[in-house]
């Protein structure tokens, strides 16, 4: 691990091979990562190329067949699976394509939980507080299947936000909006990205989407390297 105070995410030879009929699939082949706090980085490439694969190792969801993982300054790689979600909890917001809001729950109650798990002060106060900020006041009590997609999303940016993680993964934040909503939703996603201060890392196949973090990198066979940019 980099001894830098700065660095938020980082690996070190990471990699991920999973069986199949020809012996073994490497998916992630020794990737070498650095992701400063408070930078946006997007993550580009083909179907099937790896990246949502490497997004769950870098939160922690899945545990690689070699190599680390650190998060803040902790190696996530050596820690048991009950330990990793404690840790999700403590550093980490997610953003979805598909939403991933509980359906038995109102857009309240979704944003609420973060904030229960975390023991927060006043988590019906906060969340009601997120969801105007996102626009949704008036919508608390309706439930994830009375909202349109951009709502849904939108009770999303507010649970991940509401927990006050320094670290946001977003996987295709846009894959399920029209281009209108989905422009509503980023332009939301990065002002109050901005507002926070949080270090933001996207998975996108949408360039103008891609286009707005600062950096943009490139998986490619299993490999991670600099995207080109125009």
């Amino acid at each position: 691990m980099t001894d830098s105070p700065n660095i938020m995410i980082e690996t070190r030879q990471l990699k991920q091979e999973v069986p199949n009929h020809e012996g073994t699939l490497a998916i992630l082949k020794g990737i070498d990562l650095s992701i400063y706090s408070g930078e946006t980085v997007a993550i580009v490439g083909a179907s099937g190329s790896g990246k949502s694969t490497l997004l769950g190792m870098l939160a922690g969801l899945d545990r690689p067949s070699g190599g680390e993982v650190w998060l803040k300054g902790r190696n996530i790689t050596a820690l048991n699976e009950e330990q990793r979600a404690m840790m999700r909890g403590e550093l980490v917001g997610f953003v979805f394509q598909n939403f991933q809001l509980l359906p038995s729950l109102t857009a309240l109650e979704n944003v609420m939980l973060p904030l229960e798990v975390k023991s927060a002060p006043e988590p019906e106060r906060q969340a009601s507080k997120w969801l105007e900020r996102v626009g949704l006041n008036g919508r608390e009590r309706h439930y994830p299947l009375q909202l349109s997609g951009g709502e849904q999303q939108r009770v999303a940016l507010a649970r991940a936000f509401a927990s006050n993680a320094p670290i946001l993964f977003a996987d295709e934040p846009t894959g399920n909006l029209d281009t209108r909503t989905g422009e509503t939703v980023a332009d939301l996603l990065f002002e109050l990205n901005n507002e926070r201060g949080t270090t933001l890392v996207l998975v996108t196949h949408d360039v103008k989407l891609a286009a707005r973090c600062e950096r943009q990198l490139e998986m490619e066979a299993g490999h991670l390297r600099e995207a080109v940019t125009a």
